[in-house]
């Protein structure tokens, strides 16, 4: 059986965790606290970074790198179309999220509310919230304009670049920070994301002192 270090808000994680899902590769998780650098954990990875994949006799780590060694060793269920430049289009918007949208919205939210306390950084930085709140707007006018053209984010099937997306927004949801009443086109395209088998795991999450919100494990928002 493989094994992941992660943390549960990780959206990097979570990513790793969905394809591992969808791929039906059974995994343990283990929650690790990676910015204490235990020695161990440096070991896996010295970068000190979540997640890490043990898996075949190897320590993977690096979210993008992680997923293309599962679509390339286990390419069934395929996470990646077959033409080049819809793998292009998968790769770009997989950068999106976890570049553009990781910075200006998953930094400012995420990290802000829930990782300063848990790691006794301080309090949220009241400008970074603010920054977060009003940057995640175009990013979800943004997904509107592409799930208008399309029926997925990259194009007519399912992706790695929809799991991205699913991945930070569903961090954003365990802490009531998605306004699901801006875009009826995103958040469908949420909810069929989340009815997925793959999804189970992530909505049973739990962080110690956040309880989610009622509407974060049901299916029906």
């Amino acid at each position: 059986m493989a094994t992941l270090f992660h943390v549960p808000l990780s959206p990097f994680c979570r990513k790793v965790r969905l394809s591992l899902a969808e791929k039906r590769i059974e995994c343990e998780l283990i929650e690790e606290r990676y910015w204490e650098k235990d020695s161990d954990f440096l070991r896996r990875n010295p970068a000190a970074k979540v997640p890490v994949l043990k898996i075949d006799g190897r320590t993977l780590s690096e979210s993008a790198a992680i997923c293309e060694y599962l679509e390339e060793v286990y390419p069934e269920v395929s996470l990646m179309p077959s033409a080049p430049e819809a793998r292009y289009e998968v790769r770009r918007i997989v950068g999106w999220f976890d570049d553009k949208f990781h910075s200006e919205v998953t930094a400012n939210l995420v990290y802000e509310r829930v990782n300063k306390k848990v790691m006794g950084q301080g309090y949220p930085d009241s400008k970074n919230v603010k920054a977060g709140a009003k940057a995640i707007k175009f990013h979800l006018d943004y997904m509107t304009w592409l799930l208008e053209q399309r029926r997925w984010l990259a194009g007519n099937e399912m992706t790695l670049a929809d799991f991205a997306a699913a991945a930070h927004l569903s961090s954003l949801d365990y802490i009531s920070d998605v306004d699901w009443n801006r875009s009826e086109t995103v958040k469908d395209w949420y909810a069929k994301i989340k009815s997925r088998p793959a999804f189970r795991s992530i909505l049973a999450d739990q962080v110690s002192g956040f309880p989610p919100p009622p509407h974060y494990a049901d299916l029906d928002f």
